[in-house]
C-alpha cells in the first residue's frame, strides 16, 4: 500500500480562518425590496437563478477562456471567480521575495542544520520509494528530497491561501505579472475536476498560487502531474508517490542529466582573461564547454568533464565575492524557480543530505553485528 499523507489538508472551515483578512473582490448581492413576498408558491416551479455578472476585466477573461475551451460553462466560471477574495497580504508578499537577498543571507534560510537533519530523516523514512522514483525518472534522489525541503520543509508548510484567491488577486490586481497569473488562473479553471483531490475552490497553496508539497503552479500540475499511486487522482498534498513522481517527471522533462554536477566553485588565476559574451550566467542553458573557461584561466574546484557546458555565476558570499561554475542541471533547477540562488540552495541542501545519509549508513554498517547491506546504504 503506497504511503498516504494525512497532515496536509486540514478541514476547509479551519483553512478559511487563515485567509479572512482579505477584501472581497466581489461585494455580496444587495437584497431586493420585497423579495420574500415575491417568492413563488410552493407548488410553482422554482424561479431560475439570476444571471451572474463579472467585472469588465474578468468578463473579458471568461470570454477568452470559453472561446479556447468551448466545453466550459461561462456562468459557472464567472460564479466561481465571484467566490474569490482579493488578499492584500499576497500583494505585499510579492513586493519582498526572498530571492532579492544576496547569497550570504539567502543560503542560511534553506541550507542549515535543521533542514539538513529533517531531510536526512525524511530520506531515511521513505528511502525505498524515493530511490525507486528517482531511478524510474533518472534523477538524483537527494535532489528530489532537497526540492521538497526548500519548497515546503518536506510538506510541513504548503501554503494557507486558497489558490483561487491567489490567482485572482495577482491576475487582476498585480499589473506587473497579470498576464502570467491570468494564464495560470486559466490553467487552474481547466484542470480536470475528477483528477484533483478537492474542488478547485478548496485547493490551498502559496501566495503565488503554487500547490502541494512540490509547489506546482496549475500549468505544471496539468503538464507534469503524475498519478503514481493509481487512485485516479493527482494529489500533490496527500500522496507521497504522486508528489515524488510529479517532481521527478518535471526535472526529467526539462532535461535532467543524472550523475552530472550542478555547480562547483571557480578559481580565477592571477591575470585571468576577461570572459567573452555568453560565458556568464544569464538564465540560459550553458553552452560554452568548461575547457574554454580553463583556457582563459578559470579552474573548477572539483574534477569535472572539460567538455561539459558551463557558465560562470557571481555571488555575494559570507566572505565576499564568489564565483561558481554552473552546469546544465543547474539550468534545469532554474526551470523550477528562475532564481539562481534557489537552484544553488537546492543543490547544496541535496549535497549535505547525501553526505550525512552516507555517513549515517557507514556508522550503522560499522556497528558490531550489522548486516552486510544496511537499509540506508547508498546504491
Amino acid at each position: 500500500m503506497p504511503p498516504r499523507l494525512r497532515l496536509i489538508l486540514p478541514t476547509v472551515s479551519l483553512l478559511a480562518l487563515a485567509g479572512c483578512a482579505g477584501v472581497p473582490s466581489h461585494p455580496a448581492p444587495t437584497p431586493q425590496p420585497g423579495a420574500a413576498a415575491m417568492a413563488p408558491a410552493p407548488a410553482s416551479p422554482p424561479a431560475a437563478p439570476p444571471a451572474v455578472t463579472a467585472a469588465p476585466d474578468e468578463a473579458a477573461f471568461v470570454r477568452a477562456l470559453v472561446a479556447t475551451h468551448p466545453g466550459l460553462d461561462a456562468q459557472r466560471i464567472t460564479a466561481l471567480l465571484q467566490q474569490a477574495t482579493v488578499q492584500p497580504s499576497i500583494l505585499a508578499a510579492m513586493a519582498r521575495p526572498a530571492e532579492a537577498r544576496p547569497w550570504r543571507d539567502y543560503r542560511p534560510i534553506f541550507v542549515n542544520a535543521r533542514r539538513i537533519e529533517a531531510g536526512v530523516a525524511f530520506y531515511r523514512e521513505h528511502r525505498e520509494l524515493i530511490d525507486a522514483t528517482a531511478a524510474r525518472y533518472r534523477v538524483a534522489p537527494t535532489i528530489l528530497v532537497a526540492l521538497l525541503g526548500v519548497e515546503t520543509s518536506y510538506g510541513r508548510i504548503t501554503g494557507r491561501y486558497r489558490v483561487l484567491d491567489a490567482l485572482v488577486t495577482l491576475g487582476f490586481h498585480y499589473p506587473p505579472r497579470a498576464v502570467f497569473f491570468q494564464k495560470e488562473l486559466a490553467a487552474l479553471l481547466t484542470l480536470p475536476a475528477d483528477r484533483l483531490p478537492a474542488a478547485v475552490r478548496e485547493l490551498r497553496g502559496s501566495y503565488a498560487g503554487a500547490m502541494g508539497w512540490c509547489q506546482f503552479m496549475p500549468s505544471s500540475l496539468a503538464r507534469y502531474g503524475v498519478d503514481a499511486d493509481g487512485d485516479g487522482r493527482i494529489d500533490l498534498w496527500d500522496s507521497l508517490p504522486d508528489i515524488l513522481a510529479s517532481t521527478a517527471n518535471y526535472l526529467a522533462a526539462h532535461g535532467w542529466q543524472t550523475g552530472q554536477p550542478v555547480s562547483t566553485p571557480a578559481w580565477p588565476a592571477a591575470g585571468a582573461a576577461p570572459l567573452s559574451a555568453g560565458m556568464a550566467w544569464a538564465g540560459k542553458r550553458p553552452a560554452q564547454p568548461l575547457q574554454a573557461f580553463e583556457a582563459l584561466g578559470y579552474a573548477p574546484a572539483t574534477r569535472v568533464d572539460p567538455a561539459l557546458p558551463a557558465a560562470l555565476l557571481g555571488l555575494q558570499g559570507a566572505g565576499g565575492p564568489e564565483l561558481r561554475f554552473v552546469f546544465p542541471d543547474f539550468y534545469v533547477l532554474t526551470r523550477y524557480n528562475a532564481s539562481p540562488l534557489y537552484a544553488l540552495a537546492v543543490s547544496e541542501l541535496a549535497d549535505a543530505i547525501a553526505a550525512q545519509s552516507a555517513d549515517a549508513a557507514a556508522e550503522r554498517a560499522a556497528m558490531p553485528g550489522a548486516p552486510p547491506s544496511a537499509p540506508d546504504r547508498r546504491p
